[in-house]
This record gives structure tokens, C-alpha cells and sequence, in this order.
């Protein structure tokens, strides 16, 4: 992500094991939700970004950046430990990226992250939630955009769900393909309405 002064974060960078090539990447800041393979890769990202690795609220020349603990599975941290939620205000646009969230959806949760305008969340299940507790948080929280990660796709080594079963759950007038897997957003652009943005790669299924 980056914001309108250039300052870049970098979020849960994985490693190439997953089954797709990480493209070069230089960023101010890297967030890590959780220290597994797949979401830690830290010698990925070059220059000398700062780590934000545990609860924290910081600010990175313009960027408001919070985190928040949760867990990453549905027993309160028994099964694959905690998970950090990082929040970030950039350009007066709220966003929220949920890590490998497992547990369900709280209103004590849902208290502590709104607002929320542009909300990246995993919908893949098994180790995270699945696409039916997604939607749950996605229609508590009621973002502009919905951005699904931590899906199957062409090329993946991990035992996940593709993101269909979650996109089904929207009707297909608020569902968008973005093949560029980049998105630009002003806050112009949210007008209220839930958009879902899927950031597919040319030729995956």
C-alpha cells in the first residue's frame, strides 16, 4: 500500500514456498499479523523498512498505523496462536487488514476496527476463517471495499479454499475482477455500497 506522500507498507510478505514468485519490493514499513513462513518472509522487502510486529500505534510520516491482537483460530489462540489486525488511515482512508484471522465474528471485535472503508480480509478457511464467516464480518462491517486474500489460486501449495465460495455470497454486480492486481482509490470513490475487488493474476482460475 502506499500513500499519496510515497510512504509504501508492506503487508504479511510470504514466502516463494507458498507456490507464487514475490515480485521486488521496497516499502517504509513491513507489518507481519503472525511469525509463520507465510506471512514473514522479511527478506523480501529491501531498504530498511520498519518492523511492526506486535501491538502497536505508530505513525510513519503521515501513515496512522494500529495493531490489534486476535487469533488465529476459533480457540482463542489454542490451536495456531494469536494474530495481529493492522489498521492504517491513509489519504483520510480507513483501511483494515485482517492477517490470518481465525476466530469468529464479536461485537467487541467489530467495535475496536470500525470505521473501516477498504477491508482486506482471508476467506480461504482451514487455517483462517472460511467465506461464510468472511461475509459475516464483511456485512457487520459494511466497508466500501472488500478486498479477499489467503484464497487458492493457480499455483498455490496450501490446503485452502478458492475464493469462489466466497464471491458467490455477493451478488455479481458488486463483485470486480482486477487483473492488474493494483488498485487506486480515492476517497472519492466510496460512495457507501460494498464493492468486492478480487486481485486475480492474468490466466489464474
Amino acid at each position: 500500500m502506499t500513500e499519496s506522500t510515497g510512504t509504501s507498507v508492506i503487508c504479511d510478505p510470504y514466502d516463494p514456498t507458498v507456490g507464487y514468485d514475490l515480485p521486488e519490493l521496497t516499502a517504509d514499513a513491513v507489518t507481519v499479523s503472525h511469525h509463520h513462513f507465510d506471512h514473514d518472509y522479511l527478506k523480501a522487502v529491501k531498504g530498511k523498512p520498519v518492523l511492526l510486529d506486535k501491538e502497536c500505534n505508530y505513525e510513519l510520516t503521515g501513515v496512522e498505523i494500529n495493531a490489534f491482537k486476535s487469533f488465529h483460530d476459533g480457540k482463542r489462540g489454542k490451536a495456531r496462536g494469536e494474530n495481529l489486525i493492522f489498521k492504517f488511515r491513509m489519504d483520510g482512508i480507513d483501511v483494515c487488514h485482517l492477517g490470518d484471522l481465525g476466530e469468529a465474528c464479536s461485537s467487541e471485535l467489530i467495535d475496536l476496527l470500525l470505521p473501516v472503508n477498504v477491508l482486506l480480509i482471508p476467506v480461504g478457511g482451514n487455517y483462517t476463517i472460511d467465506a461464510e464467516m468472511a461475509k459475516e464480518y464483511v456485512d457487520r462491517i459494511m466497508p466500501d471495499v472488500v478486498i479477499p486474500m489467503h484464497y487458492r489460486d493457480k499455483g498455490c501449495k496450501i490446503d485452502i479454499e478458492k475464493v469462489d465460495e466466497f464471491i458467490d455470497l455477493f451478488e455479481e454486480e458488486y463483485v470486480e475482477d482486477n487483473e492488474d492486481c493494483e488498485l487506486e482509490l480515492m476517497r472519492s470513490d466510496l460512495n457507501g455500497d460494498t464493492k468486492v475487488v478480487v486481485l486475480r493474476r492474468r490466466g489464474n482460475v
